[in-house]
């Protein structure tokens, strides 16, 4: 992630501490013995949040495909790409 935008930056680095806090209040309910409903409903929380942090790296890494020269060293090919984008489906 070479060209990302301080605002994109951001805007990941937020999601992942989000998803990470998450996964904290999941852990501290689990050994607490907690609810089961809340612990899937923060579960599938962070899950989301990974997933959108994800979506968003691989979209710009595509992004970035696109504008740079096909045959750069640094360029993910399609199917790296698609290997990527289908690990988090």
């Amino acid at each position: 992630m070479t060209d990302v935008s301080p605002a994109e930056h951001k805007a990941i680095v937020n999601r992942l501490k989000r998803a990470q806090g998450q996964l904290a209040a999941v852990i501290t309910a689990v050994e607490a013995g907690g609810d089961c409903r809340a612990v899937i409903t923060q579960l599938s929380a962070v899950s989301g949040a990974i997933d959108k942090a994800g979506f968003a790296i691989i979209a710009k890494a595509m992004q970035e495909c696109m504008t740079e020269v096909e045959n750069s060293q640094n360029s993910p090919s399609v199917a790296e790409l698609e290997k990527l984008f289908l690990s988090l489906a």
